[in-house]
């Protein structure tokens, strides 16, 4: 009677199409990017602040862990993570639209051979151009709320939490205001994302063909770190003018050329300034980013039909 049921057990499982598919050939869900890039926010936002603080200062010299401890000293640990509200809000914003749209995108291709590398560039910069400009409130009041802790107390804006941040700008600088800066964010929002979500797919395609890696937590941690250094590189210039122009005060700058000059007065290196930090802080963001992004396709994704 047992090797009966146990026949009949290896019958249907070989007859049962959707009991041969492996976890791996799961595809992800639209909303997938942004709670993974949510995720990844919450454990790497002190670096994020970090970042900030060292692209925005002007005169000083400050290193990492200097700021570090002018941080600690004046708001203590929770100073950290100042500002964390408005960056949850940028990257269910941000990170939902743009990976949203570029999965979206890539299942429409055919799914009978690999996508060429060209492809996916042209829909990470499409996809990333997206969110950059659906971002950049959420990216305006992150960038406030964090470097509201350098000014003096007379001075800061105090927003008390994102969503009261967006209602003041709207109330207080208007419609424009809030989307000030939106083509320089959404220009670095096009380099980031053909830099991690282009790269890390190629990345992630060479290593499985190659036959040496599997769909796993190694393969994803690799391909997802190799794609951060790139992506680092090619939007560390426009991160620190689009930082600068999302702080200025009203009227500081005519525009992006005036931001440009004003930042080469430092000389090439002020294009890179906070390289480290930013390596730093985007390295680890992206891996967590890519590494809750599969695993949230491997446990909750769906089988395509």
């Amino acid at each position: 009677m047992l090797k009966q049921l146990y026949r009949i057990e290896i019958w249907a499982t070989q007859k049962s199409p959707m009991a041969a598919r492996r976890k791996e050939d799961r595809l992800s869900r639209w909303y997938f990017g942004g709670l993974a890039s949510a995720g990844a926010a919450c454990c790497t936002h002190p670096l994020d602040l970090l970042k900030v603080h060292l692209q925005t200062q002007q005169t000083g010299k400050l290193s990492l862990p200097q700021m570090s401890v002018k941080i600690w000293k004046s708001d203590g640990f929770f100073g950290f993570y100042n500002g964390l509200s408005a960056s949850l809000l940028r990257q269910l914003t941000y990170s939902t639209t743009r990976f949203g749209i570029y999965e979206t995108l890539k299942k429409q291709l055919p799914s009978d051979k690999s996508v060429p590398f060209y492809q996916k560039v042209f829909l990470a910069g499409f996809s990333g151009a997206c969110g950059g400009f659906v971002g950049t409130p959420g990216d305006l009041v992150n960038v406030r709320m964090q470097n509201d802790i350098k000014l003096p107390p007379e001075q800061r804006r105090n927003y008390k939490h994102a969503l009261d941040g967006v209602v003041r700008i709207l109330r207080e600088e208007g419609l424009k205001r809030l989307f000030g800066g939106a083509s320089m964010a959404t220009a670095r929002a096009v380099l980031m994302t053909i830099g991690q979500l282009s790269f890390y797919d190629q990345i992630k395609q060479m290593a499985l063909d190659s036959g040496y890696f599997k769909d796993n937590l190694v393969t994803h941690f690799g391909s997802s770190f190799a794609a951060a250094s790139i992506a680092t590189i090619m939007t560390q210039p426009m991160d620190v003018l689009k930082t600068r122009m999302m702080n200025a005060t009203p009227g500081q700058f005519k525009g992006i050329g005036d931001c440009f000059l004003y930042t080469a007065k430092l000389g090439p290196a002020g294009f890179f300034k906070g390289f480290f930090p930013a390596w730093i802080r985007l390295a680890p963001h992206t891996v967590l980013m890519f590494v809750f992004f599969e695993q949230l396709r491997l446990n909750f994704g769906y089988f395509k039909s």
